[in-house]
C-alpha cells in the first residue's frame, strides 16, 4: 500500500502541520512541538482537560482539543505514547490556576508518563487529576476493569469533563463527572483488515480476508475471536449481546450510541450497521438518546468499525447536550 508521505520519520509533525494550517483554531506548541492546544486565549479560572497518546488514530486523540472539550494534547510517535516531556507540557498548557484533569487511553506507556509529568507538575504548584478510559469490553474480564483499554468510549468522558469544566465546576467535581463516564461506557469492535504503518513493508499484524477479528484493539491487540464474516447483522448482534452483558454503576434504559470506522469502511457501511444495531436495542427496551455515526477514533486505514453504549443519566445526559466545538466534532 503506498501512502501519501514524505519520509516515514516526519509523518507525525507534517501530519500535525497540514492539521493546525487547516483549522486554525489549533496551535503547536511545547519544547518537542507535540502538543496541541487551543489557539485563543485561555480563560483563568478554568479546570484545564489534557490528554495524549499515539498517533495514527486521529480525530483521537488530538482531533478533540477545542471548545467544550480538550484543552492540550500530548501526542506520540505513531502508536506510541508521548514521552514524560510532552506530557508535562500538556499540564502546563492546560493549567489556568484551577489544576488539570489528566483524561487518558489505558494503555502503559501513556499511564506511566502521565504519572511521572502530574508528580512532576506538583513540584511546579499544579494540581492534577489522572483517569483512564476502560471501555473496551474485549480487552480484559469485567471482573479486572481496571486493565481495560481506553478506545472510542473516551470521547463521552472527554465531551462530559469538557462540559463540567466550561460550566465553572472544580477539579473534583470535573474528575467526578469523567470516572462517572467512564465507568458507564461500554465499547466492543471488530477488524477485518489491517492497517500499514508509515515506513513499513508489511501490516504488523495480519486479518485474514473474509475473516472477521471480534474485539481486535486499535493497535492489533488480539481479539477474542476470528471467524469468516457473515453479515452486519451477525456481527451487531454479537456486539450487542457483548455489551449488554455488561453491568454498570446504574441501571439505565437510555444510552448515547457511537457507531465508530476504525478508518477504512465507509460511512454507507456504518449506517448498515447502525441499523442493526438500533433495531437490537430497541427490541431490547434501550432508548437511544443520541447518537454519533462517522470516524472517531481510527486505526489509520485499518477496515472494522466500533460500537459504543454510554448509559445515561440526567446528569450525563446534560454535559453530552452541552455546546462544543473542535475540528472533527460539533455539538451545539
Amino acid at each position: 500500500m503506498t501512502k501519501i508521505i514524505n519520509a516515514p520519520e516526519a509523518y507525525v509533525d507534517e501530519s500535525l502541520a497540514g492539521l493546525c494550517l487547516a483549522h486554525p483554531s489549533l496551535r503547536i506548541v511545547g519544547d518537542e512541538g507535540r502538543v496541541l492546544v487551543r489557539s485563543h486565549v485561555k480563560s483563568a479560572g478554568k479546570v484545564g482537560i489534557a490528554s495524549g497518546g499515539g498517533f495514527g488514530h486521529l480525530p483521537l486523540f488530538c482531533g478533540y482539543v477545542g471548545e467544550g472539550l480538550l484543552d492540550a494534547c500530548a501526542v506520540g510517535n505513531v502508536f506510541e505514547g508521548p514521552t514524560v516531556g510532552t506530557s508535562l507540557d500538556s499540564i502546563q498548557q492546560a493549567d489556568t490556576g484551577a489544576g488539570v484533569l489528566c483524561l487518558i487511553g489505558n494503555y502503559g506507556g501513556d499511564r506511566m508518563n502521565f504519572e511521572m509529568a502530574g508528580a512532576m507538575a506538583a513540584d511546579d504548584g499544579i494540581r492534577s487529576e489522572l483517569v483512564l478510559g476502560t471501555d473496551d469490553v474485549a480487552s480484559a474480564p469485567e471482573d479486572q476493569m481496571e486493565k481495560r483499554r481506553g478506545v472510542a468510549g473516551l470521547l463521552f468522558a472527554y465531551k462530559c469533563a469538557g462540559a463540567a469544566a466550561e460550566e465553572g465546576r472544580d477539579l473534583a467535581e470535573v474528575t467526578r463527572i469523567a470516572r462517572k463516564a467512564v465507568d458507564r461506557t461500554r465499547t466492543i469492535g471488530f477488524a477485518l483488515a489491517p492497517c500499514l504503518m508509515p515506513g513499513r513493508d508489511a501490516p504488523a499484524f495480519e486479518v485474514v480476508p473474509g475473516t472477521v477479528e471480534f474485539g481486535m484493539g486499535i493497535h492489533g491487540e488480539p481479539g477474542l475471536w476470528r471467524k469468516p464474516f457473515s453479515s452486519a447483522d451477525a456481527i451487531a448482534s454479537e456486539m450487542v449481546d457483548k455489551l449488554m452483558a455488561e453491568t454498570v454503576s446504574e441501571t439505565s434504559s437510555r444510552v448515547a450510541l457511537m457507531i465508530n470506522s476504525l478508518g477504512a469502511s465507509p460511512y454507507e457501511e456504518l449506517f448498515i450497521l447502525h441499523r442493526s444495531v438500533r433495531t437490537l436495542l430497541s427490541e431490547r427496551g434501550i432508548d437511544v438518546a443520541r447518537v454519533m455515526v462517522g470516524p472517531f477514533v481510527t486505526s489509520m486505514e485499518m477496515a472494522g468499525a466500533s460500537v459504543s453504549l454510554c448509559f445515561l443519566d440526567e446528569e450525563l445526559d446534560t454535559m453530552l447536550a452541552a455546546p462544543a466545538t473542535c475540528p472533527f466534532w460539533t455539538v451545539s
